[in-house]
């Protein structure tokens, strides 16, 4: 029997089913008119997506999330979604309350109106959130040019490591355990930034599968060469590498769940790019340059970085 991977079984689905030809995308668009809708759905699954010690509020939270920073990615406001819960039997008035009030937090967080959805039951939890908005155009994947700068807004590496003190695979000192747990239970997509810098960006993705995946993506988009010359990254995540004997770089590009934005834009204007971070609060790192030519590079090492980030089916 043949098994296909994630990506394998959405590029069949689609020779099969549509009747266009289809890019990979973080969003969905259709024509209304001079304007675009902007569509996103994601699924979560309680045994694959969420980690031990999550609160209902959370778990919530992380549906709503995972679009809404795809959105931000493309430099779109979302504006309404549906939600669809399938509940277990096992869940009483007081799990539901939670789940409830947690969307309500994140409906009020990112300015998103929950119009409605559907209810089943389930012998697990499992959401799906189906996000709608609104724009005169998208950033794409592909607009990547030779001498273009590559951005990331975030510190990558926490996700990854918080996740495996969670699961008290890995020692870490308190400061770091504490800022790792967090970026795991409580992601923060880059909303606004996303909306605000999107007029400067040339290119653009959620890097919510993992960075080396997103980088590897967006290169092959784009038929450039992405040279990553600088590791967003701090020395926090080193010494917890060192001291579990990890190697970082894997803690870094092959993590997942980071919901941060990758981000390419002419040397010109990532000046104004930073002062749009900065207005935020969104920590932004330079980490390479677009050269012609193909793949992705870390200066210093011959060997192209391959795609290991998250793909459900395989992983």
């Amino acid at each position: 029997m043949t098994r296909l991977d994630e990506k394998q079984i959405i590029s069949l689905f689609q020779r099969i089913v549509s009747n266009r030809k289809h890019t990979h995308e973080d969003v969905e668009t259709f024509r209304i008119g001079r304007k675009f809708g902007v569509l996103k759905t994601d699924t979560l699954v309680f045994s694959t997506d969420v980690p031990p010690g999550m609160k209902l509020e959370d778990v919530a939270r992380k549906s709503v999330v995972a679009c809404v920073s795809d959105f931000a990615a493309k430099g779109v406001r979302p504006l309404y979604c549906l939600v669809s819960i399938s509940i277990p039997r096992s869940f009483s008035r007081s799990h539901i309350l939670r789940l409830a009030r947690g969307f309500r937090a994140a409906s009020k967080e990112f300015g998103v109106r929950i119009l409605g959805g559907d209810t089943n039951e389930a012998k697990e939890l499992v959401i799906s959130v189906t996000m709608f908005g609104v724009a005169d155009k998208i950033v794409r994947r592909s607009g990547a040019k030779a001498s273009d700068s590559i951005l990331v807004t975030g510190r990558f590496g926490r996700t990854s490591a918080g996740l495996e003190i969670i699961l008290g695979k890995r020692k870490s000192d308190k400061k770091f355990a504490s800022l790792a747990k967090r970026s795991v239970y409580h992601a923060v997509p880059r909303l606004e930034f996303g909306i605000d810098a999107a007029k400067y960006m040339t290119s653009a993705m959620d890097s919510s599968d993992g960075l080396s995946t997103t980088l590897v993506e967006m290169s092959a988009q784009s038929k450039k060469k992405f040279l990553i010359v600088k590791l967003p990254a701090d020395a926090a995540l080193d010494k917890f590498a060192r001291m579990n004997n990890m190697n970082p770089l894997s803690l870094i590009f092959n993590g997942g769940e980071e919901y941060e934005i990758v981000i390419t834009a002419r040397q010109k204007d990532v000046i104004r790019i930073k002062q749009i971070a900065k207005k935020n609060g969104v920590p932004l790192t330079e980490i390479g340059h677009v050269q012609n030519g193909s793949g992705v590079f870390l200066q210093g090492h011959k060997a192209p970085i391959r795609d290991l980030g998250w793909r459900h089916f395989s992983n």
